[in-house]
């Protein structure tokens, strides 16, 4: 039951985070666009121009739903970590691996209690921690998996985890390779959630296919 909690857990945080992004950006009279905005945009309690880091106009009348799916889903990654924590190893790198995914989920609720343009330094400290501490647990998880975990699942976490990272770093460099500022911090936040969703969703069809749903992966 343990390991199901887990995958739900993901699985859930992941789509009602997406769900209420696109109620959320839909409301704006001003259309949102994911090259030019933040994600960040969508929880802003004021309407007003921002200058950095990209000048633009935000106003998003439902922030309220946007933040609260922040803290939502923040609060089902950190479930998700405890509950399905055997899917990393015991070794030094897995323990950090996946102590920095679940810090990953703070940040996100963190950003969500502490909107952009109300309390900055407590939302970037949130951004800090989805994007920097999240993504290098995420490349550490593709070394820290447990035993029996598929070479091509550990090199593609690898591998997405690096991706996301030098995303982040790109961002912060305003070099945006013609993704827009919007479009690279999705590069840097995203994969993680991605991870989160295909990793719960196997393991909710690894259970169902072996109706054992009280294990770990065998391999999940």
């Amino acid at each position: 039951m343990k390991a199901r909690i887990g995958y739900v857990a993901w699985v859930a945080g992941v789509a009602q985070f997406l769900v209420a992004h696109v109620i959320v950006e839909s409301a704006w009279s001003r259309p949102y666009s994911w090259a030019r905005n933040n994600i960040s945009d969508l929880g802003n309690v004021h309407c007003a121009m921002q200058s950095t880091p990209e000048p633009r106009y935000v106003c998003s009348p439902e922030h309220g739903l946007m933040n609260a799916s922040f803290v939502a889903l923040g609060t089902l990654l950190v479930v998700g970590v405890v509950c399905a924590g055997f899917l990393w190893g015991t070794g030094a790198t897995a323990r950090v691996a996946r102590y920095l995914v679940a810090c990953a989920g703070v940040g996100f609720a963190l950003a969500g209690l502490a909107p952009a343009d109300v309390h900055e330094n407590q939302h970037v400290l949130g951004a800090l921690l989805i994007m920097a501490m999240g993504n290098i647990g995420l490349v550490l998880t593709g070394v820290g998996l447990a035993d029996g975990a598929p070479g091509p699942l550990r090199w593609a976490t690898g591998l997405l985890g690096a991706a996301a990272s030098t995303s982040f770093v790109l961002f912060l460099s305003h070099r945006y390779l013609g993704l827009g500022m919007g479009g690279m911090e999705r590069a840097a936040a995203f994969p993680l959630l991605a991870w989160t969703l295909f990793i719960g969703v196997r393991g909710l069809l690894c259970q169902a296919a072996r109706r054992e749903p009280d294990h770990g992966p065998a391999w999940a």
